[in-house]
C-alpha cells in the first residue's frame, strides 16, 4: 500500500520526503522503487561535504532523478533544492529520506513548502508480515517487532538486534540533537517513557523519577515522538457536559521495542505481568496507527475519558463528529462491563456519534457482543479482522 502511496506522490511533486523511524526500511524501499534512480546518502562524511561546499557542483555530478539518503545531516541543501526546483519543477526530480523529522521537517517546512510530499513509513505491520496470523504468530510480532531486518533474518538474536538499535539510535540521533555528554539519563528516560505506556502523560512524574527537570522531560519527549519512536494519542474533548480528559495518552510506534525497554525475558514473562493489558492496547493502536500511515495519510485518532474514568480507548474520526470506536481486552471472551465506555459516548453525543465499534481481543474470529448489536469482538488479524474492518 505505502508502494504506491509513494509512487503516485513521485509522479506527482519535483521533490517527495519519506521519514520514518531509523531501520524501518525506507532506503530499500525507494531503490527498489526506483532502481533507475542515482543514489547518494549524507551518511558518509566524504559525501555529506562535498553537497555542503558546493551543491551546485554535486548535483552535476548526480543529476536527477535522485535518491539523496539521510538528507537531515546536511539540512542546508533544502534551501539549495528549492532553488533546483524552482527553475525545473519536473516531477520525481529528488526523493530525500531521513530518520530525523525534528532537523529535516523544519528544513522541508522553510525551504519546500508547496514543492514537496513528505509521507512517513512506518515499522512492519503485522498484516504485512503475516496477513492470516494466528495467536501463536501474533505474539511472536509483538515480542520481536516490525523492523525489517528482524523478519527477513529469522535468525537474528532479537536482544542483541534491538540491543544495537537503541545504541545506535542513541548515539547517532539523540547525541546529535541534544549535544549532551551522557546519555545515561535519556535511556533511563526511554526505559521510564516504557513502563507508562497506555497512560496519560506526566512530565512532572517522568522528570522526577529520571531526575530532570520537567522542562527537559518535555523536550526530550519531543525527540523521542518526532523520531518516531513514540506517539501521543490525544483526547477528544468535545464539550458534551461532562468534564473530561485533555491530556495526551503515551504509546510506542514497535511494540518489539517496547518488550525490549520493559526488560522481559520471554514473551510468557509479558502475558503474565500486569502491564500485559498496556502492552496489548498499544499492540492494537500502533497497528491502527501503521494502517493509516501506510496509506499516506495521517492518523485521525483519538481517545475520549472523562474524568470519572469512564473511558473509550481509540476513536477514528470517519466525519464530521462521527467516529469507529475500539476498545482493546487481552482476553478472548468480551465481558459486557467491556462496553460501559461505549455506551457512554453514546450516551454523551447521541447513537449516530459510532458509525460502529468493536472490541480488539484475543479471539481467532470475529463475533456479535449481543444480538442484533453494531459492536463486535474482533481479532487483531485474519479474515474478518481488524484491517478488514477498518476498511
Amino acid at each position: 500500500m505505502i508502494s504506491d502511496v509513494i509512487r503516485k506522490a513521485v509522479a506527482q511533486f519535483p521533490v517527495v520526503v519519506v521519514t520514518g523511524a531509523r531501520q524501518a526500511g525506507k532506503t530499500s524501499l525507494v531503490r527498489h522503487l526506483f532502481p533507475d534512480a542515482q543514489y547518494v546518502t549524507f551518511d558518509i562524511p566524504q559525501t555529506a561535504e562535498s553537497a555542503r561546499l558546493d551543491f551546485g557542483a554535486f548535483l552535476r555530478r548526480h543529476p536527477d532523478p535522485l535518491i539523496i539518503d539521510e538528507v537531515q545531516y546536511v539540512p542546508e541543501v533544502l534551501r539549495h533544492l528549492k532553488s533546483a526546483v524552482d527553475q525545473d519543477r519536473r516531477p520525481g526530480r529528488f526523493i530525500l529520506t531521513g530518520s530525523q523529522d525534528f532537523m529535516l521537517m523544519e528544513g522541508v517546512t522553510e525551504s519546500l513548502a508547496g514543492r514537496c510530499a513528505v509521507l512517513s513509513l512506518p515499522t512492519l505491520s503485522l498484516a504485512e508480515v503475516d496477513a492470516g496470523a494466528t495467536t501463536e504468530k501474533m505474539d511472536l510480532f509483538c515480542w520481536r517487532g516490525g523492523f525489517p531486518e528482524l523478519w527477513q533474518r529469522p535468525e537474528l538474536d532479537r536482544e542483541m538486534w534491538l540491543g544495537s538499535y537503541l545504541s545506535t539510535y542513541l548515539e547517532r540521533d539523540v547525541r546529535n540533537i541534544l549535544n549532551i555528554g551522557s546519555l545515561r539519563d535519556f535511556d533511563r528516560f526511554l526505559r521510564a517513557a516504557a513502563l507508562r505506556v497506555g497512560q496519560l502523560l506526566s512530565l512532572s512524574e517522568l522528570a522526577r523519577d529520571v531526575g530532570i527537570a520537567p522542562n527537559t522531560a518535555k523536550s526530550w519527549i519531543s525527540i523521542l515522538e518526532t523520531s518516531r519512536q513514540i506517539f501521543l494519542l490525544e483526547p477528544y474533548h468535545s464539550s458534551a457536559g461532562k468534564r473530561l480528559i485533555k491530556t495526551p495518552k503515551l504509546y510506542f510506534s514497535d511494540p518489539g521495542m517496547l518488550t525490549y525497554l520493559l526488560g522481559f525475558a520471554d514473551w510468557e514473562s509479558v502475558i503474565r505481568n500486569a502491564v500485559w493489558g498496556a502492552v496489548w492496547e498499544n499492540f492494537v493502536i500502533a497497528e491502527v496507527h501503521k494502517h493509516f500511515f501506510n496509506m499516506g495519510k495521517r492518523p485521525p485518532c483519538w481517545f475520549w475519558r472523562t474524568v470519572q474514568g469512564e473511558e473509550v480507548d481509540l476513536l477514528i474520526e470517519v466525519g464530521p463528529r462521527q467516529f469507529l470506536a475500539i476498545e482493546c481486552k487481552t482476553s478472548a471472551r468480551v465481558e459486557s462491563s467491556a462496553l460501559k465506555g461505549l455506551a457512554e459516548i453514546e450516551r454523551c453525543y447521541g447513537a449516530k456519534t459510532l458509525k460502529k465499534a468493536a472490541v480488539v481481543c484475543r479471539t481467532e474470529s470475529p463475533y456479535p457482543l449481543a444480538p442484533k448489536s453494531r459492536i463486535v469482538a474482533l481479532p487483531l488479524a485474519g479474515d474478518g479482522g481488524l484491517v478488514e474492518w477498518l476498511s
